[in-house]
């Protein structure tokens, strides 16, 4: 995202999280990791950009959106470069439940 004051910034997180979510996307996280320089100057709708805001949103969602949201990433004036990132899904171990203990073993005493 470009360099704009703060309530610009909400109001292109917010168009993009609603359009997220109605093509169907769950928002788990948002993360501003804030204002930086670009690594290059970077031309966009007539403008040449050095300073940008940088924002991560991890969803789950259909791979289907992908196409979409980048089409409609690049039509919003305030984006200068967009990307999606699969994150792989961790495998969850199941719980094999609770070892059932004996307790008649511990209340007989054992003689020696």
């Amino acid at each position: 995202l470009p360099l704009y004051p703060l309530r610009l910034q909400n109001a292109v997180l917010k168009r993009t999280v609603e359009a997220l979510m109605e093509r169907g996307a769950v928002v788990r996280n948002l993360e501003n990791l804030g204002e930086r320089s670009l690594p290059y100057k970077i031309s966009k709708h007539n403008e040449r950009h050095r300073r940008g805001g940088y924002f991560l949103i991890d969803l789950e969602g259909p791979p289907s959106i992908v196409s979409t949201m980048m089409d409609h990433l690049g039509r919003d004036i305030d984006v200068i470069r967009r990307g999606f990132i699969k994150h792989p899904v961790s495998k969850t171990e199941e719980c094999s439940g609770i070892i059932p203990v004996n307790y008649q073993d511990k209340l007989i005493v054992k003689k020696k």
